[in-house]
């Protein structure tokens, strides 16, 4: 009994494993700063409420670019599961086009974050950054935009529940990891087996605030109907934006399109 014990726990700690590299694939290397692309940036230095120190960057808008609207305006970024804060800085330095302010922020156990990655973990990080927004930067609920890629829509999602902010953007969002199981492995009953959960599709239709889904057909990593999932299930005011191309590249594959979608959606103007 002993025996048969000892193994069912390494079975069971061995699946957990395997979950948890599957979902989480953290960076420490650093590929590009925002001097990269000229832009100016301030150190953040977070504190999660369970004492977590994680790493961030602050982008400053740039005086007299962008649309006026856009002044006092920030976007928290939430990055999805691979690299660090140093793989979105393409992505982040368009959406600085915009006229917005832009917080990166690297997860527990990514980048030069403190700790181990979990789903209860990110939440906690992103609760840190948004709070480092309130509190150090001084913007109120009503300026903040969060914005999740890939797994950071899920911790997108859950952050806009507990602090409605002033718009949602979900690019190639899943509805559920569950669900992400049963597409890479259908004949395993992951729904059983698996902990971590970031299920989206039960949570989206509890938002309070303005949502803009973007999607690719192309997508071969998350299904497009997922993403169609999502905005059916988000309560109004929404918006769908079909994206071109990959996963990862679809932000760039749309070309200009793809920053006009988020223009509209936050009713910018066009300088």
């Amino acid at each position: 009994m002993l025996a048969l014990a000892l193994v069912s726990a390494g079975l069971w700690s061995g699946l957990h494993w395997f979950e948890k590299i599957n979902i989480f694939s953290p960076s420490r290397e650093f590929s590009i700063i925002p001097g990269t692309f000229g832009l100016a940036h301030e150190e953040a230095a977070l504190t999660t409420e369970d004492g977590v120190r994680l790493h961030g960057w602050f982008l400053p808008r740039t005086p007299g670019r962008g649309p006026l609207a856009a002044r006092g305006l920030v976007l928290l970024l939430c990055h999805g599961n691979a690299g660090n804060i140093s793989h979105r800085m393409h992505k982040a330095a368009l959406l600085h086009r915009l006229g917005l302010n832009i917080l990166l922020f690297d997860y527990r156990g990514y980048g030069k974050s403190a700790g181990s990655p979990s789903e209860a973990g990110t939440y906690s990080d992103a609760q840190a950054a948004y709070r480092y927004l309130i509190e150090t930067k001084g913007f109120p609920p009503e300026r903040i935009i969060i914005y999740g890629e890939s797994l950071g829509n899920a911790v997108a999602v859950e952050t806009a529940l507990r602090q409605p902010p002033r718009a949602l953007i979900l690019e190639s969002a899943f509805t559920s990891i569950a669900d992400m199981g049963r597409e890479i492995f259908p004949r395993l009953p992951l729904r059983w087996l698996i902990r971590t959960r970031y299920d989206n599709l039960s949570k989206i239709p509890r938002l309070r605030c303005p949502v803009l889904v973007m999607h690719s057909r192309q997508d071969r990593i998350v299904p497009f109907r997922m993403g169609q999932a999502l905005f059916a299930a988000a309560p109004g005011p929404k918006t769908f934006f079909e994206l071109r191309g990959s996963h990862d590249e679809a932000y760039i594959d749309s070309g200009p399109a793809y920053l006009e979608a988020v223009r509209k959606f936050l009713a910018l103007p066009t300088r």
